[in-house]
């Protein structure tokens, strides 16, 4: 299972954009969280020279890794 970046060679440092959305209930000066979702990876990118690469590209084995390491879906 290996992840190269096509740009730099780059086989080791990787930055994952994840978007989660929390939900806040506020009563008075409380403030809490109700709800939340898991997170969701919508970005990848070489953390060496900030190319993009698709998480649909990588093999099906390497992605689920990916998103299982995250807590992402």
């Amino acid at each position: 299972m290996a992840l190269t970046c096509p740009s730099c060679g780059n086989e080791r440092n990787f930055l994952v954009k994840t978007l989660q959305m929390h939900v806040l209930h506020i009563e008075g000066a409380r403030v809490e969280v109700t709800d939340e979702t898991q997170p969701a990876a919508f970005e990848l990118l070489c953390d060496e020279c900030d190319t993009t690469m698709s998480l649909d590209s990588l093999d099906d084995t390497l992605r689920k890794e990916v998103l299982l390491t995250i807590g992402a879906r």
